[in-house]
């Protein structure tokens, strides 16, 4: 969908909100789209939206969730919003609150079938607001760069929304040994496009979900039908649909916009829970995401965390306190070019 070529009608105040599962300070809107064309009749996104009055001419962020994720951050939010940011999250088809009964759970077969709902939500929220800032995490984080680039090449005008990308330990590379990796790319994408729907085995996400969920060691409470501590099921054609992201992402993509990525300082991978797992990333290679995030963009900025876990913004405290610091410093940065940029 190119919306720089037609009349963009469309506005936030024509969406049906109501009061989000997140409670009081919470709305979310269905954002109805044409069935995904992965099929199982996925045919809408969400907007949750923080119903505190912004600062004028402060950038919409806007959350994007990863694989076997959904937006449940309030604290983010409450963080944001108390500076003055309007704040808002897409739950994309198949995912959280958009997930439609019977049908896979984040299920693709090509990372580009959410451009167009990212795009749309984009245009909403930028022409209340000016500009939005994409905050990103894991898969969502892989797919926001693309998007950009694509918006860069095919529709400047949606670009032009985009103030800034915030990347949180995004998936820009496959986590597992490099030859196992060349070994396995062409089989996946030959058998991927064959039998898509094949299921995979699932292991591995356990480790991470029982480090943050409040029923195990962690202390974060989420709806476990839409993040189930030990993942959704996986299938065949969404891992070829992830490979091939990721090989255009290292053949070389520009988001066009000052792009921060937050990761941990080390990961803790393939391993059972232990207390290490709640100071790690225990799902990527934080080595693969300092290796490629500086590559996103000609304004990369890259933070590493000390402590972190693969959401950092679900760290422990210290961590955590620690990522919404640098994030604070870097938005006040891109704010004060801003104003130099006014004033020239």
């Amino acid at each position: 969908m190119n919306n720089s070529d037609e009349t963009f009608t469309e506005t936030l105040a024509n969406l049906s909100w109501s009061e989000d599962m997140l409670g009081p300070g919470f709305e979310s809107a269905d954002l109805p789209l044409a069935p995904a064309p992965d099929g199982d009749d996925q045919d809408r996104a969400v907007i949750v939206r923080a119903t505190s009055e912004p600062s004028p001419g402060k950038p919409a962020i806007v959350w994007i969730h990863g694989m076997t994720d959904y937006f449940f951050h309030s604290h983010v939010a409450q963080h944001y919003t108390a500076q003055g940011y309007p704040f808002y999250a897409v739950d994309m088809h198949g995912c959280g609150r958009a997930h439609v009964d019977g049908g896979r759970w984040h299920y693709t077969t090509d990372m580009a079938h959410y451009f167009t709902e990212l795009t749309r939500a984009a245009r909403l929220i930028a022409a209340e607001h000016g500009q939005i800032i994409p905050m990103a995490h894991s898969t969502g984080g892989l797919i926001v760069p693309l998007w950009a680039h694509h918006l860069r090449s095919k529709d400047p005008a949606s670009h032009s929304a985009l103030r800034a990308i915030i990347l949180n330990s995004p998936w820009l590379d496959m986590q597992f040994p490099r030859l196992a990796v060349a070994a396995l790319r062409p089989l996946v994408t030959f058998l991927g496009n064959r039998f898509p729907t094949l299921m995979l085995p699932n292991k591995g996400e356990g480790t991470y979900g029982e480090s943050i969920s409040a029923s195990a060691h962690g202390e974060w409470e989420f709806d476990t039908t839409f993040k189930p501590v030990g993942g959704h099921p996986k299938y065949l054609g969404w891992l070829r649909a992830v490979f091939q992201a990721q090989k255009d992402i290292h053949e070389g993509i520009m988001t066009g916009v000052p792009t921060l990525t937050l990761c941990s300082a080390h990961s803790y991978l393939g391993k059972p829970y232990s207390p290490a797992a709640d100071t790690a990333d225990t799902v990527l290679d934080v080595a693969q995401i300092r290796r490629w995030a500086p590559t996103l963009s000609h304004r990369s900025t890259v933070e590493v965390i000390e402590g972190a876990r693969h959401d950092v913004f679900l760290s422990e405290r210290h961590a955590r306190e620690a990522a919404l610091s640098a994030t604070d410093a870097w938005l006040d940065s891109l704010g004060e070019q801003a104003d130099k940029e006014a004033h020239r």
